[in-house]
């Protein structure tokens, strides 16, 4: 058996969508849809059951005097505009597989541009007041590679579901993410640095005035991401830009708990890193700046990532301790082998001595929780280590929002290794194959339990954007994570809720990131 029964909210949103089209009501016609910029066209897919739309922009190309300023709306166009090709994906290197991360977690290889503001859009509504939920998937890559075409993010089996299903760009790199002093003044908020966080909001501002024209509910939609796409949703959720554009949030392997070295800067931090970066282009103004070709600026580039600028996004924490976040309904959730891939074995020297420079007072304990007696043995510490830097980011955010806000927060532990994965095992990614239907995508020597996980993964992750809460017929409970009830659902050879694995040492990681903040706010 590949399938499950549909869960019961899912039954009953599509029998609503079925007794609505009895009603009078404007059909959708793929061949026709009114947005705010003008009418595009679709596909169907592969049974007919779903429509398609790949490419609509939902902001100008950000290219010319556009380049690091804030997306400004599309241009209207006159006639259809046909949608029925994926757009160019943002400006990266040119995306290769390696490790474990093969060709269908890759963008297309071309075309690459900085003219990449789109969207694509699945749809299995028959008519524009269906008001199904909408599910915005914002794409990993550490900030400098993915893309809304990524294979396995296809939105098709998530439209049979029931849920409008979305996928966007956003800028990448030192185009989404450039600080620079002057950059900064010109600024009438006097902050530079995250145009890609920026246009994430543009394309739910999109989503707000344009969806119900697709049969899709703009007063229920999440916001979903893996990894970078995961930090995304994090930062969504304490912009003060984003209130009110989204109504659930879904992060998986990612978070901005613990400041991530390489992903969060100070803007001072990022401004001066852009003055390194205009020094080594030989420029002396933006206007010059903005000359320069695609080519020079992805030569010239470094890594980028989100500006805690206290504008676009304030510090996480804070922002959650004070109960100022978007206080939304939230799953959140982490990997078994979440970042085992991303270094060499440690030494057992090696690694208490770097325990000792960062624990300080603490490192007794740490060791006791991640012991490194010998070689083989501070290796599975650093793996453990290496889980948990995933792990207590999406525990942090899942306990934070419990804390000081109002709606719920449910936290996964995904742990099945998929077929042919011996070296990887649970890596980081695995899941969202499974999230969201899509094995099919997947060239994987896949058995019944795979697609049975998919099946009752995305079911919980349809019936979230629907109701806020995952749980639904035919489907184990997941109970909400609270202080008190500190049970998650695992993602496993089987699917059922389990205590909080490795508690005593995420409560580790809590103390002493407590420990850190208590003594910056004493300096």
């Amino acid at each position: 058996m590949k399938h499950l029964v549909l869960p019961l909210t899912v039954v009953l949103l599509m029998a609503c969508s079925s007794m609505q089209q009895g009603k009078s009501s404007k059909n959708i016609d793929i061949t026709a849809v009114n947005t705010e910029a003008g009418i595009v066209s679709g596909v169907r897919g592969g049974d007919g059951s779903v429509s398609i739309f790949k490419g609509i922009p939902f902001a100008a190309p950000p290219v010319g005097e556009l380049r690091w300023k804030p997306p400004v709306p599309a241009s209207h166009w006159e006639g259809i505009r046909k949608c029925d090709v994926f757009p160019p994906s943002a400006m990266q290197n040119k995306p290769a597989p390696f490790a474990m991360w093969t060709k269908e977690f890759m963008a297309p290889e071309e075309p690459l541009s900085e003219d990449c503001l789109y969207l694509n859009l699945w749809t299995a509504a028959k008519n524009s007041d269906e008001k199904r939920p909408v599910i915005v998937w914002i794409h990993g890559g550490a900030f400098t590679g993915g893309s809304g075409s990524v294979p396995l993010y296809d939105g098709e089996e998530m439209a049979r579901k029931g849920v409008v299903f979305i996928t966007i760009n956003y800028r990448l790199g030192v185009f989404g993410f450039l600080a620079h002093p002057d950059l900064s003044k010109e600024s009438p908020d006097k902050v530079s640095g995250n145009y890609g966080i920026l246009d994430q909001i543009a394309a739910l501002q999109w989503v707000r005035n344009n969806v119900a024209a697709f049969g899709g509910d703009p007063k229920r939609v999440t916001i979903a991401g893996q990894s970078a796409g995961s930090f995304s949703v994090n930062a969504l959720m304490v912009s003060p830009l984003a209130k009110g554009l989204f109504h659930r949030a879904i992060g998986q392997s990612g978070g901005m708990f613990g400041r991530e070295p390489g992903l969060e800067r100070s803007l001072e931090e990022a401004e001066q890193a852009g003055l390194k970066f205009t020094a080594s282009l030989n420029v002396t103004s933006l206007a010059e700046l903005r000359k320069k070709t695609t080519e020079e600026v992805m030569k010239a580039g470094g890594r980028s990532g989100i500006v805690i600028d206290g504008y676009v996004i304030p510090p996480s924490y804070a922002t959650f301790e004070a109960g100022k976040q978007h206080d939304v309904p939230l799953i959140s959730g982490w990997n078994a082998d979440d970042g085992v891939s991303f270094g060499p074995p440690a030494k057992a020297e090696t690694f208490k001595a770097e325990a000792e420079k960062k624990y300080g007072e603490m490192t007794g304990e740490f060791l006791k929780l991640f012991p490194a007696g010998s070689d083989e043995e501070a290796g599975k510490s650093q793996k453990l280590q290496s889980v948990l830097a995933f792990g207590w980011q999406n525990y942090c955010w899942a306990a934070m929002q419990t804390k000081t806000g109002k709606n719920k927060a449910y936290l996964y532990f995904f742990t099945h290794v998929p077929p042919g994965e011996p070296n990887y095992g649970a890596f980081h990614s695995a899941e969202f194959g499974y999230a969201l239907n899509n094995l099919k995508y997947w060239n994987k020597p896949f058995v019944d339990w795979d697609f049975q996980l998919a099946d009752i993964m995305s079911s919980y992750w349809v019936n979230f954007a629907a109701t806020g809460n995952p749980n639904g017929a035919g489907l184990p409970e997941w109970p909400a994570f609270t202080p008190q009830n500190t049970r998650v659902m695992e993602f496993g050879e089987k699917a059922g809720n389990i205590s909080l694995p490795y508690a005593e040492q995420l409560g580790f990681i809590d103390r002493f990131q407590a420990a850190t903040r208590s003594a910056k706010k004493g300096k």
